[in-house]
């Protein structure tokens, strides 16, 4: 499987993605460089969570037909600050962990390994595909005086990152 390097965007980075083959299917594994910008940590210590959404599409390219879809991945994670417990929380469906530093959960958020909703030997060795990773940030999930706060301030995300995958 094929990887590629690192593509520049405000406030997020895609530095490495891949899809893997496993004995039970396939992987996206990707590092990202997630950022905030000083007025979305300035929210996120006065309360506000900051919801991230990560969109990942796995195409087949077709000459006779239009291009079909053969994986598509939407994650959303939470980052939160609690002021009484100091502590920072990501979260991402049910699942919760804390950390004691801002660092720390980034650098959380920035390594994903999910399995693909694909069955083992599903993409075909004759065949590339095209892949497409980003994240940004879920600004209609702010709260309505944030969403109404205009400039850059709350532009986090990073560009469409794409890579050919060849199983």
């Amino acid at each position: 499987m094929l990887g590629a390097g690192a593509t520049l965007a405000n406030g997020i980075d895609v530095r490495k993605a891949v899809v893997s083959a496993a004995e039970e299917g396939y992987y996206l594994e990707a590092e990202l460089d997630v950022r905030l910008t000083p007025f979305l940590d300035d929210a996120l210590h006065k309360g506000v969570p900051l919801y991230f959404a990560l969109d990942f599409e796995l195409i087949r390219s077709r000459w006779y037909w239009t291009n079909e879809k053969v994986a598509l991945v939407q994650l959303q994670q939470r980052l939160a600050f609690n002021t009484l417990t100091r502590q920072y929380r990501v979260g991402s469906g049910s699942l919760y962990q804390n950390f004691t530093s801002l660092k720390e959960a980034l650098d959380y958020m920035s390594r994903l390994r999910r399995r693909l909703d694909l069955e083992p030997g599903s993409l075909r060795k004759d065949t590339s595909y095209a892949a497409a990773l980003r994240m940004r940030l879920d600004a209609a999930q702010l709260p309505k005086p944030f969403q109404l706060q205009t400039g850059r301030n709350r532009d986090v995300s990073s560009d469409w990152f794409r890579w050919t995958v060849s199983p």
